[in-house]
């Protein structure tokens, strides 16, 4: 099965991911590609980090699932063909512009979109996280239309409230879709 965890900046994506991890040893997580610069105190392997040329190559031999310009400065992101190990679902934390590509190509993949509680809160998390000025103030000018966009395509909307409530409905959710029968034809 194909799992997708999306949702604008600064709702905390990557954190419900982790513990999500944690929770499901069932899950694989695929590695998104980017070509911007590691964040101040951002794990290596958050990313696959690479430069512009390293990922125009990787575009141009269909190595990715999806990809996409995103947050202005020309910087790329993009979800690898995955290759999960045999046993295991993927996991894909994405952006909103490559969940749309992977729910055009996959529909039956369960998309959760996460959200904060608020702008207020989310623009906390940004600079928590060491975003600068102008990468906030973009962010939130574009995040309730990112929401909206997401609502409209999501299977699930949780509230990044409190990490491990958010975290364990995420793992409630893709039990309940894995205990359905699967389709013919389904991932």
């Amino acid at each position: 099965m194909i799992f997708i965890v999306s949702g604008p900046g600064g709702v905390g994506k990557g954190t419900v991911v982790a513990r999500l991890l944690e929770l499901d040893d069932r899950l694989w997580l695929s590695r998104s590609w980017t070509t911007r610069d590691r964040r101040p105190g951002e794990p290596a392997d958050a990313y696959i980090f690479v430069d512009r040329p390293a990922f125009l190559r990787r575009v141009e031999d269909d190595g990715f699932l999806e990809w996409t310009e995103f947050g202005g400065n020309g910087r790329l992101y993009g979800t690898p063909v995955p290759e999960p190990p045999a046993g295991r679902d993927i996991l894909l934390e994405i952006e909103l512009d490559g969940a749309a590509q992977v729910k055009s190509h996959f529909p039956e993949a369960v998309m959760v979109l996460i959200v904060a509680p608020s702008s207020r809160e989310q623009e906390a998390r940004m600079r928590s996280r060491g975003d600068d000025e102008e990468s906030i103030r973009r962010r939130l000018l574009v995040g309730a239309e990112e929401e909206a966009r997401g609502r409209a395509i999501a299977d699930h909307v949780v509230v990044n409230d409190e990490v491990e409530r958010a975290a364990g409905e995420v793992a409630g959710i893709l039990a309940r879709h894995r205990a359905r029968p699967a389709a013919p034809g389904s991932c």
